[in-house]
């Protein structure tokens, strides 16, 4: 199927998209649409409304382009610039890794903890390691009001576009951007450790993620445990008494990490949260001791 530069509908130009990209993508009519949208500057809704309108040929060209890109395993919030998480608009791109959606379940885990444990005029304090596109960090200072974020990372690339997002959604007050590794640049312990670390191992992922992701955000070591040994192993002394540390893991690694875990926080109750679609997600470090 083709598709002509000079004159098409949006019908027409859906058509060509789902068939250029059912190879590489799970939801080729969906990213059609998000991209046909972008080009267009309208809303999907208008989009799906307009199905037999004849596409501007700028925006039609634009479409192409972005198709292309797409069909070059290129992931969809690169293409515009964006990305939904926990009811949230980000800015994103190269720089940082795509928020997934199954992170939203240690934003879950992380909330629940803080209400059932501090009081809404209780100062809260919380700091999220390797904060790429700030997703976590924000997410959390808009639902807890209450709380102080720090929010480190080692790439500085990745903060610019973190500040950014924390600009954009009006929080900069309360969260606080460090640059260095890991645990290394907090200025105090804090009650609450939240982190999605890098943890896949590259070779066995996605050539779409792998070809345009940030290496620095995914690369979990040999086997994908590396950075949670060194979380782990500064963690105690990051944590106040009675803190908590929450970790996002791939869907095989709860045994792993949750030995980690119980090594670095002998006397604390660590256990496993899962996701929407029942996988495990998230190690809970709670009761941390002094």
């Amino acid at each position: 199927m083709t598709l002509r530069d000079s004159r098409a509908t949006i019908d027409q130009a859906l058509a060509w998209a789902v068939d250029t990209l059912r190879d590489i993508s799970e939801t080729p009519r969906l990213d059609a649409e998000i991209l046909l949208a972008h080009a267009l500057g309208w809303s999907r809704v208008r989009v799906l409304a307009g199905v037999r309108e004849t596409i501007p040929a700028d925006a039609l060209q634009t479409f192409r382009a972005l198709v292309l890109r797409r069909a070059a395993h290129e992931p969809v919030a690169y293409l515009i610039g964006r990305k939904e998480f926990y009811g949230l608009e980000f800015v994103v791109d190269r720089r940082v890794l795509v928020p997934r959606p199954e992170t939203e379940t240690l934003i879950d885990a992380a909330i629940e903890w803080a209400r059932l444990h501090f009081a809404p005029h209780d100062t809260l304090l919380i700091a999220d390691i390797g904060t790429g596109s700030g997703c976590i960090a924000i997410a959390l200072a808009v639902h807890l009001p209450n709380a102080l974020i720090y929010a480190t990372d080692l790439s500085p690339d990745a903060l610019a576009v973190a500040r950014q997002n924390i600009e954009r959604h009006g929080v900069t007050d309360r969260v606080t951007l460090l640059c260095g590794d890991l645990l290394t640049p907090l200025p105090q312990p804090v009650d609450l450790l939240v982190s999605n670390p890098p943890y896949t191992i590259l070779d066995e992922i996605d050539a779409g993620v792998r070809l345009h992701e940030p290496h620095l955000a995914l690369d979990g070591g040999s086997d994908g445990l590396a950075v949670y040994r060194r979380l782990l192993a500064g963690a105690p002394q990051a944590l106040r008494p009675g803190g908590a540390l929450m970790l996002e893991i791939g869907a095989t690694q709860a045994e792993a990490v949750t030995a980690l875990a119980r090594q670095a926080f002998p006397a604390a109750v660590v256990r496993v949260r899962c996701d929407l679609a029942g996988r495990d997600r998230v190690v809970e470090v709670l009761h941390v001791a002094s």
